[in-house]
Order: structure tokens, then sequence, then C-alpha cells
């Protein structure tokens, strides 16, 4: 039973829990749920991690829209220990009368019918996002177990549901309650999940963001897995009112989007202090925008559609580009400068925004929902940004003038890159005609079994040169530490004689002409020395393709060597290790000396003192700190051999967090850079 404090400490909302426009009726019925688990991927993307977590969204989603409509501020997620999740609303609750269409509860249809809910017809929501609709009984149908829990018009009722989504029993009333909400607890399946471990940050990310966007929205994130004391999860409705002492995250913003610029922002100078806001409706499209410009070149851009991110963009992202370049156009215009004209990456350079949009009827281009489709949110957000951005550089003439400012330095700029590329990125230079000097090219021309190993300096490129494979293995070394390009110009980089050769040996060109198909090596990896300089150099090199290649990251196509730290010779038998503890689990003693070489004897018994002296074999430990040290025999067998090598994939698992990682490690804030190092000093492996 739900403790009478847990009752009395649930916030209310602004409107009645169990209002009259939410009732079984509303609940509209598509189809069934047999396919889920047959094809889990066509409904969550994949069975990984990536689809693992999105359980969670949907399940979070019924309760986000409960928030956006107005009728619940506090939702709270649990990760508990057994490798169950719980997520608590506040809302009115799911609807438990008959449906009169299934002849179940409108709850067990809710959870065991496709494309089922208020998302679908009737006056449940306004607005909504989730998979389609299809959000809880896809988990339901892809977990070994969910419990349902509803708190409406003065009862607690419940459900249980087994492995793939079937009912135990019909539902029950279990008691009284005097508050309203939906508590949903499931277990991913086993059979259908290999990896059931949920990341903390990856949760915590995204609850923020979902936070930043539903204004006055509490959200509590809980992680009770490793807790020593029992959670009892049935006896509060809010688990943290336990008391239980385990990490736990709340977010909470009452500037919505404009809080979510101020972060994102948070280590950069801005170009003008006031942030631009607007929230507006036009057409039945709901409009939201911030935005401020910052000193820096690249642009910030989240986009976002019934509360779901649209990494590609689509018609509301289209709508805000035309508006914003036609308005800075006419300002540059009425200064006077007729003559000139912004295009549209100029007045993104240095941008920082979030464009966001609810749409009652909303179209997605593609399963993944990472496109919007839907054409009247173009012509609604173009409207209503053109209007309201005009409007605000009027009234704030030194915003205005800074904006503007920035703008006609990026196109100045940009003329300056287009006259180094025609010099410098010539037909022949990217046919591979004149390729750079100092590449050691590889002889096959098919891009699918090329592979280009980016080195540290001349001594590791001649060892790598003499112990590669020259017919698929190209060596390109580099001197010293490459230009940070983290706040430099396309023409400054075109200068730097290394970018130079490292563009033209990749093909792809640079700027608004690359070209990833032209990409001539699809393994693409950074060797670089197991020293701090080493780790300088990769951070450069992973700081330019980030910024400039980042379709080579994203095809999946940049790698990063992973040489031995350790060449371990007992007798007559080589070995190496990778790690510290790996030197130790061979050499069976902890040696931190960079090279020892000794011989222990054992002494012989009593029962046989003629007996010789046994000797151990020689030890000894050589401490690699270049690639340069090695012979081309142990870079070829430790590093090089596709059928031994290690090697780790570059991803960017959230393309936002990675982009204020690199503004804050790479640009010109050294405070920020200071704190970050001060806070994660003891996570740093030293090289001393």
């Amino acid at each position: 039973m739900v403790k009478k404090k847990a009752q009395k400490t649930l916030p209310s909302t602004t409107k009645s829990g169990g209002g009259s426009s939410y009732r079984a009726e509303d609940i509209t019925v598509l189809e069934g749920l047999e396919a889920v688990r047959r094809r889990p991927g066509m409904y969550i993307g994949t069975t990984g991690t990536s689809g693992l977590h999105h359980l969670v969204w949907e399940v979070f989603d019924n309760s986000r829209d409960e928030a956006m409509g107005g009728f619940a501020n506090d939702i709270e997620i649990a990760l508990l220990p057994d490798g169950r999740v719980r997520v608590a609303d506040n809302g009115r609750g799911i609807p438990v009368d008959i449906h009169t269409k299934t002849k179940v509860s409108a709850l067990e249809t809710v959870m065991t019918k496709l494309h089922a809910g208020a998302k679908f017809g009737g006056e449940g929501y306004k607005i909504s996002g989730g998979l389609h609709g299809v959000g809880v009984s896809v988990v339901n149908a892809l977990s070994s177990h969910l419990r349902a829990e509803v708190h409406r018009d003065g009862g607690k009722f419940l459900q249980e549901y087994k492995q793939g989504g079937k009912p135990v029993g019909k539902i029950k009333r279990v008691g009284a309650s005097d508050i309203h909400g939906t508590v949903v607890t499931f277990l991913p399946d086993s059979d259908v999940f290999p990896d059931r471990t949920f990341n903390w940050e990856t949760i915590i990310a995204h609850m923020r963001q979902q936070a930043y966007l539903v204004k006055g929205l509490r959200v509590s994130v809980l992680d009770f897995r490793n807790t020593k004391e029992k959670v009892d999860d049935e006896s509060a409705y809010y688990l943290r009112e336990l008391g239980i002492d385990a990490p736990s995250v709340t977010f909470y913003f009452e500037g919505g989007l404009r809080s979510l610029i101020a972060f994102q922002n948070h280590h950069l100078e801005p170009i003008h202090k006031t942030v631009f806001y607007v929230e507006k409706e036009q057409d039945g499209v709901a409009v939201e925008i911030a935005l401020q410009y910052v000193d820096d070149i690249s642009s910030r851009f989240s986009a976002f559609a019934n509360n779901i991110y649209t990494a590609e963009g689509g018609m509301h992202v289209t709508g805000f580009k035309t508006a914003l370049t036609r308005t800075l156009n006419a300002q540059l215009k009425n200064g006077g400068k007729e003559s000139e004209t912004f295009t549209g990456d100029d007045v993104l350079e240095g941008l920082t925004v979030v464009v966001s949009v609810k749409l009652r009827e909303i179209q997605f281009e593609g399963q993944t929902k990472a496109k919007l489709g839907s054409v009247e949110a173009r012509g609604a957000v173009e409207s209503v940004f053109a209007e309201s951005f005009s409007a605000f550089l009027e009234e704030h003439p030194e915003e205005a003038r800074a904006i503007v400012g920035k703008a006609a330095l990026a196109m100045k700029a940009r003329k300056a890159a287009k006259a180094a590329k025609d010099s410098i990125l010539r037909k022949g230079a990217l046919d591979g005609m004149t390729l750079p000097g100092k590449l050691a090219d590889c002889q096959t021309r098919n891009a699918e079994e090329a592979e280009l190993f980016i080195v540290e300096g001349d001594s590791a490129g001649g060892t790598a040169k003499m112990g590669r494979d020259r017919r698929t293995q190209a060596i390109l070394p580099l001197r010293g530490k490459i230009l940070n390009i983290e706040r430099a110009r396309l023409d400054k980089m075109l200068a730097s004689e290394q970018i130079k050769n490292l563009v033209v040996a990749l093909g792809t060109a640079i700027g608004d002409i690359f070209n990833l198909e032209k990409l001539r090596y699809h393994k693409v990896i950074i060797a670089t020395d197991a020293d701090v300089d080493g780790a300088h150099i990769r951070t450069l090199l992973l700081t330019l393709f980030y910024r400039h290649f980042r379709p080579v990251i994203d095809g999946g196509y940049l790698f990063i060597a992973q040489p031995p730290l350790f060449k371990i010779k007992k007798g007559k038998d080589i070995t190496y290790a990778y790690t510290e503890e790996e030197k130790i689990k061979i050499a069976g003693r902890d040696t931190p000396v960079e090279e020892v070489s000794a011989e222990e004897g054992v002494a012989g018994t009593e029962e046989d003192p003629e007996e010789k002296t046994k000797k151990a074999p020689k030890l000894s430990i050589q401490r690699y700190k270049g690639l340069g040290e090695m012979n081309s025999d142990e870079l070829w067998e430790t590093t090089m051999d596709p059928a031994r090598r290690i090697l780790k994939l570059v991803t960017v698992e959230d393309a936002r967090e990675a982009d204020m990682v690199f503004d804050m490690l790479m640009g010109t804030d050294v405070p920020a850079r200071k704190a970050f190092i001060q806070s994660h000093a003891k996570e740093a492996t030293l090289d001393i």
C-alpha cells in the first residue's frame, strides 16, 4: 500500500487528475502486437545498447506527454538492483475502465495493443511524442515482466504482465488512493537484449535535455543498482522519499530553452548578452526558439519536434535557416551594404540555437524520426521567427550590430577560404596525382581494403613504412603537433603544411566541397606514442576530424591504434602487454620501472642438499614510449597486422556533448579547462 506521507508530498498539477477528457473512449486501437518480439529492430532500432535505453525513453515519453499537456509536473526514473526500471509520474493516470472495442480495461489495451493510445484520436492529447504512439506496448512486449500501477478516481489499480506482454490476470483495484498518476516497472527480456546494462550518463543526458524542453517539469533520476540497503519499490510512490543513500540527479528549469542555451554556452564568450527567445503558436504549430551568438567559428544547432531530437533536421530547420538568412541580409542592406549578401553558412557561424516545434499531427521521414517531414512546420517557423527576430534586432541595436558584424566576419573568412581552396586543392591533387611527398601510399586503389596510418614523426614513419603491408597500408608521418583548429578558419588551416598533406591524402577535400565518396582509405588509423605528447597529438587530430571530417567518423572509418606498452621477455618467450595490469599478470610481480633485468635462484632443499641451484628464466621488461622504439617486425606484429592488432573505433555517442567537450578542452576558455582538469585529475593516467 502507498504510505500516507507519500500521498501528501506528491506535487499537485494545474489540471485535475482523471479529467473528463481522458477516458476509455479516448483510447483508439489500430492493430495487435505479435510482430514486436519477432522483429524488435523495426520498433526500437536495435537490440543493442541504444535499443535498451529506448525502452526507458518510451515509458518516460508517456509521462512527459502528460506534462506537455499540463497534467503532470513531476517524473521519477529509478534503476533498481535487479535490473528493473521504474518510471513514476503524477499525471492523470492511465484510464482503467473497460474499452468498448477491446472489451478489456483501457490500461490493458494500452499495454498490449500496438498503436493503442490517446495519441491516435479523441481528446487525450493535443501534442505527443513517443515511438509513433506504440511505445509502452513495445516495452511490454520486450520485457520479461512489467508491472503497471495506476492511481486515479480515488483508487489504486494494479495489473502485471509476463514475458511478451501477456497479462497475468485482469486489472484489480487493490486499495484506495487520494493521489493520481502512473507507475510502470519493467525488466528488459534477456532473450531479446544480450546486454541489459543501463548507462547512467546516457540516461542523465537524455533526461536533462527533456527537462529543458518542458518548462516547470521536475525530472528525478535515481540509481539503486549498487545500494546496500533493500529497496522496497512498492512502499512509496516516489522512491526518493525512502531516504536511501544512492546516486541521484534532479532537473528543473523554469527558463526552458533559454536555460538550455545558457548551459550550452556557459564556457563560451557571448557576442550579445541578451538571449533571443520566442514562443508562439501559428496555424496549429507551437513554435519555440532561443538563440545566442558566441565568439566561435562553430555552430551548435539543436532541433526538436514534439520533444524528439531530430538529428537530421527537417522542415522546421529549413524554415528557421531561411528566415535567419533573410532577416540578417535585410539588416546588412539597411546598413548601406547592398552589394554584399550573407550565405546560410555566414549567418550560422558562432550560433547556438534551439528550435522546438509541437504539432498535433506529426510526420517524420523514416522510422528513426531523425528528420521532420511535416510541411506546415516550415511556414510556421519561418513566419514566427522572422517577425520576432526582426523586432528583437530593432529593439536591441547593440546586439544587432554585434550579430551582423559576426556574420560579416564569417563572410570575409569564407571568401578568403575559397581563394585558399582554389589555389591549394586543385583537381589534380584531389585525384591523387599530386600526393604529398611524405605519404608512402599503398598499391591498392580499392578504398574498402586500403588503410592509412597517421603516425607521429619521421622515426615512427620509417619503422612503419618498413613493417607495413605495402599492398593495403599507407603511411603518413606528421612532423610535431599539428595546428589546433578549434578556432582556426579554413584559410589558416590550409596554410598549415601538415593539415594540407592530410587533406590531400584523404582525397575528400574539405569545407563545402567535402565528398565522402572520394575517401581513399576506409580505415584511417591514428597511431601516436603512448605518452603525454602522443595523447596531445591524438586530441588535435580528433578535433580536426570532428570539426571538418565528421562524416569520416560517422561512417565508421576512423580508428585509434593500440600499440603495446611493454615487451616482456622470459627466457626465449616474448609477450606484449597493453596495460600495467597485463604486465603485472604476465611478469608475475609488480615491476614499476621502465626496464629491468633480473635472475632469481632457488636454493637446494634439505632433502637433497647437493641438488643444483635452479634458476628462473631471465626476465626483462621493456617499456615502449614511442612507436619509433620498436623495430619493424615488432610494429607489424603488435600494431599493424590485421590478424593480431587492436584497433579502437572512434564514435560520437552524443554529438552535442562531444561538441562542448572539444570547445572546453581546445578553445580559449582557460578557467573552464582548468576546472575540468582539476575535477578529473584523479581519473588521469600519467606518464611520469
